[in-house]
């Protein structure tokens, strides 16, 4: 009975997956070309990078929501999380050698995440990559015994996590009296792209970190 189950189970997942490849192939050819939109407009929106003018202006709809979805991500993580994870605490046991090596690296990691911020306007970079580099030169410090984990969420954390997300929504909702949200004015367009980056590149580097750095104190699974 199982067996008979499971076989109906893969013909009907095998005969949704050859519909929906016959309806894909028998769409028509796009009669406009998106990439020849996006660098024809490429001077109304603030930046010189096509990758950071669809991300933060022409599709800014869904960066505003893959941002909501890594805050709710970590959310769930600080929720369902009740054992600490593998992994170094503060006043552990490190090698002097991996001690030493964070602490020069983790300012050259600053640095870095910095210039890609700085960078995305004009070539690869960006808040995601920034706020990466960000998260990863915490969870070195963890790991090397010189940042302590999330044992709760203090106000600055809270804040830091939520600025980002904070900064986008309020800019869209500024743009309304423009007529339309998230449509930047072309004179100030490159501004907010930025003080929009600079919020999502606090804000990822926190929230990826905190994926890996929440570990609650016993107390607080009472």
């Amino acid at each position: 009975m199982k067996f008979l189950q499971r076989l109906s189970v893969l013909l009907g997942c095998a005969a949704l997956g050859l519909l929906l490849a016959m309806t894909l192939l028998d769409l028509p050819l796009p009669q406009v070309r998106l990439s020849e939109q996006v660098h024809r407009q490429l001077h109304a929106s603030g930046v010189d990078h096509p990758v950071t003018a669809v991300l933060l202006n022409f599709r800014g709809y869904d960066t505003l929501l893959e941002i909501a979805v890594l805050f709710l991500a970590l959310l769930g993580v600080l929720l369902v999380r009740d054992e600490p994870s593998t992994g170094y605490r503060i006043g552990g046991s490190a090698p002097l050698l991996l001690q030493l090596m964070a602490k020069l690296t983790a300012p050259m990691m600053i640095l870095v995440a910095g210039y890609l911020l700085w960078a995305g306007a004009y070539r690869p970079g960006g808040a995601f990559q920034s706020g990466a580099v960000l998260a990863s030169g915490m969870v070195l410090l963890y790991l090397s015994c010189i940042l302590p984990a999330w044992a709760s969420l203090t106000l600055t954390l809270r804040i830091g996590t939520t600025i980002g997300f904070l900064i986008f929504l309020g800019v869209a909702a500024a743009m309304l009296s423009h007529g339309m949200l998230l449509q930047y004015p072309p004179s100030s367009a490159s501004t907010l792209i930025l003080l929009i980056e600079t919020g999502l590149t606090v804000s990822l580097g926190l929230i990826l970190a905190g994926l890996f750095l929440w570990q609650p104190n016993e107390e607080d699974d009472a």
